[in-house]
């Protein structure tokens, strides 16, 4: 089998990974073929995320990059940079961080449901995590909430890449992040819209070959049904 990105055959990129509440290779391994294919497929055929949002993790890692800007940074920076972890991640390890729903919009490639905490209200009666962390937009910033910064649902590899896109790209402002990710070559111009980004089109965007992506997205669903199996 090819080497994707990162270095390391897909197979054994769970092995980095030490974050609690994550399904890893004996859980899913288990599995019959056939029933892996067959998600990996479905969710090919539907460009569904065959996965559940991960709020903690997402305002874990999005607390991680604000601590490093000082504790405030425009949102739309910060969803860029979240964008590019996860993206990276897939790449990397097999799997995102934040297990968000990826779309092109019309500043280019987000991270969906996490947009929508930044934007919308919080629910008075839903306790949310991010919003226990993470302020509300004022002038299009946001800033972390207190001064501890969580950490106990990211593995050390993830925090580790995070640091690594946050050193890289801390020298851009929202403009030019927008405009770097408008050249992923899995982003399409909505026209006002919103378009669903695939696991696929993320991981053969970055060079991972077609059996490593197909095979990343098959085992992808596969452990998000057994998680749901799991209740």
């Amino acid at each position: 089998m090819s080497t994707p990105l990162g270095g390391a055959v897909w197979r054994e990129r769970p092995k980095l990974l030490s974050s609690p509440d994550i399904c890893d290779n004996l859980r899913y391994r288990s599995l019959s073929g056939n029933l892996r294919e067959h998600f990996g497929y479905r969710n090919r055929i539907i460009g569904m995320m065959p996965w559940q949002y991960r709020e903690d993790r997402a305002t874990q890692a999005a607390a991680r990059l604000l601590h490093r800007r000082g504790g405030t940074m425009p949102y739309m920076s910060l969803i860029k940079l979240l964008y590019i972890a996860d993206r990276r991640a897939l790449a990397r390890f097999g799997r995102p961080i934040t297990f968000d729903r990826f779309v092109s919009m019309d500043l280019g490639p987000v991270l969906s449901k996490t947009l929508n905490l930044v934007k919308e209200e919080p629910d008075p009666f839903v306790i949310s995590y991010w919003a226990d962390h993470i302020s509300p937009p004022s002038n299009y910033k946001v800033s972390l909430v207190g001064n501890e910064v969580p950490n106990d649902q990211l593995s050390p590899a993830e925090e580790e890449l995070l640091d690594e896109v946050f050193e890289e790209f801390k020298h851009m402002d929202q403009w030019a992040l927008s405009e770097y990710t408008h050249k992923f070559a899995e982003y399409q111009h909505p026209h006002g819209s919103a378009i669903p980004i695939s696991i696929r089109q993320m991981l053969l965007a970055q060079n991972v070959s077609e059996e490593d992506a197909e095979a990343i997205v098959s085992d992808l669903s596969a452990a998000a049904y057994m998680e749901q199996m799991a209740g």
